[in-house]
């Protein structure tokens, strides 16, 4: 009994390391605490801004975030392979860690699985048009509001949500974590969205499909092409792509809406997920 009490009352320590940017990390700890209301969790943020080279930004960030001692550790940024991500894997010691990253993280897999870390990758989370005569903040900021309707909208961001809040709920009942080893695919996004209509969810799975696409693109005008009347189309084609895989998960979201069948998952002031459906229903 004293030992269940304990474990009532435990709050856990969470610390989220952010060198660089994707579109997932970019409301991270509001997916553990989306109303500020949890009695379990304490989430502190450490970010390196837009910067991962040199790779001392990141491990600086990380010096800051281990000076906190949290009991998890969830790090985020673009492609995970890269040297300022992978100094900072060998600083996390025996605390359980996940990595959350995009494709190109893929390359990194191994050697975090040899670090006995988690992760979860998503194959949407495309890289964004970064060229000076493209990008400014108001174009970053359209693009990165696109994106993160796909994330929501797609299922994206409620694979993150119920992966992450396993590993916390293993935590805070006294168990050894199982930490997550995902790729996010349409499919597997789909599917945790829980669409009840089934053209719903094929417009969902073709804008996953389309953001997906639109790091080809991206990476092709950023790395490979000199002149500026080569990159700046597909820049912006990429962007308008992404525009539109935004407009699909609208059309998905307002069936769903029409058929009364969004599904929602809040998180109990004691952070186990609730669930309901009909927009009168109670969760539970």
């Amino acid at each position: 009994m004293v030992k269940k009490m304990s474990e009532e009352g435990k709050i856990l320590k969470i610390g989220i390391l952010k060198n660089g940017t994707i579109g997932s990390s970019l409301l991270l700890a509001f997916l553990m605490d989306e109303r500020a209301e949890s009695t379990r969790i304490n989430v502190i943020e450490v970010t390196s801004g837009a910067k991962m080279n040199p790779s001392g930004y990141c491990v600086e960030t990380m010096e800051k975030l281990l000076k906190i001692e949290p009991e998890l550790i969830i790090m985020s940024s673009p492609n995970a392979a890269l040297p300022g991500p992978k100094a900072t894997r060998e600083m996390t010691g025996n605390i359980p860690t996940i990595i959350i990253s995009d494709a190109p993280a893929k390359k990194a897999i191994e050697e975090i699985k040899e670090k006995n870390m988690g992760y979860i990758l998503i194959n949407c989370d495309s890289m964004i048009g970064a060229r000076r005569p493209y990008l400014d903040p108001i174009e970053m900021s359209v693009f990165n509001a696109d994106l993160l309707k796909v994330l929501a909208i797609t299922g994206a961001l409620q694979v993150i949500t119920v992966e992450l809040n396993k590993v916390i709920m293993d935590m805070l009942e006294g168990r050894t974590p199982t930490l997550p080893e995902i790729i996010i695919d349409s499919n597997r996004a789909t599917e945790a969205a829980k669409f009840s209509n089934p053209y719903a969810r094929a417009k969902a799975m073709a804008a996953f499909e389309l953001a997906a696409s639109v790091s080809k693109i991206t990476g092709k005008a950023c790395f490979q092409l000199k002149e500026r009347s080569d990159y700046m189309p597909l820049l912006a084609a990429a962007h308008e792509m992404m525009r539109t895989a935004a407009l699909l998960c609208d059309d998905a979201r307002e069936i769903e809406k029409s058929n009364d069948s969004v599904i929602r998952r809040p998180h109990h002031a004691k952070q186990h997920l609730l669930k309901k459906i009909r927009l009168y229903d109670k969760e539970q």
